[in-house]
């Protein structure tokens, strides 16, 4: 089994902008359900429903980064996740999203951050170029 470091990760915005100074980040590619058991059945059945995919993003906020900058609340942004990085045959996921919320902190004895999430507006597609 292959492992992959997560500092490899890289998220791109608008399909060529990696986000700046990131720290983190999480992706959850989701299926509803939709029960089918029928009246007499002694066990619960399933049928897969529609996807959906979230994410969040994590990192030291970057007024530089074109990528922080086009993650506006309520912005429609391309996403491309390359979990294990940009190497040829390395997976990737791509898919339309909304960016739903931003989150800014910062401390006196720390860097700024900024948090994003977004919520998927198209399919999230698998590839290995």
């Amino acid at each position: 089994m292959a492992v992959q470091k997560g500092n490899a990760g890289i998220i791109k915005v608008g399909g060529s902008n990696a986000v700046g100074e990131m720290k983190s980040y999480s992706f959850e590619h989701n299926s509803d359900t939709i029960e089918s058991s029928a009246m007499g059945s002694t066990f619960k059945t399933y049928e897969t429903g529609l996807t959906d995919f979230t994410a969040s993003i994590d990192a030291y906020w970057d007024e530089d980064s074109a990528a922080q900058t086009a993650m506006t609340a309520g912005a429609e942004v391309s996403l491309i996740f390359f979990p294990e990085g940009e190497a040829s045959g390395a997976t990737r996921y791509t898919g339309t999203a909304l960016v739903t919320s931003i989150s800014t902190q910062a401390s006196h004895d720390g860097l700024v951050e900024i948090s994003f999430s977004v919520q998927g507006k198209s399919a999230l597609v698998t590839s290995t170029p």
